[in-house]
């Protein structure tokens, strides 16, 4: 599984190129962006993938030395299962 990084958006995509798993983070500022979506298809679901597009996107973030306003429901329930990324979200 090798996700795809784009500007506000880290995917994985089928080999129809069609987004199976995604979250977005939109810029809300140079250096603040918003946590809007996490999507992981179906088929996906129950293998820890939006676990993973989390973990990659906090480590993206922090590598762009960007904090995170959480309003996607599944992003602020995983920010507060993992402190360890808190220095990321915006207070």
């Amino acid at each position: 599984m090798e996700f795809v990084f784009k500007k506000n958006q880290i995917a994985l995509y089928d080999s129809q190129e069609l987004v199976i798993a995604e979250v977005t983070f939109p810029d809300l500022d140079a250096d603040t962006v918003e946590i809007d979506h996490t999507f992981v298809d179906d088929s996906l679901r129950g293998q820890g993938v939006a676990g993973q597009l989390m973990t990659a996107a906090a480590k993206e973030l922090r590598r762009q030395k960007k904090k995170a306003v959480l309003t996607c429901s599944y992003a602020v329930n995983w920010f507060g299962k993992h402190p360890e990324y808190a220095d990321i979200v915006k207070k």
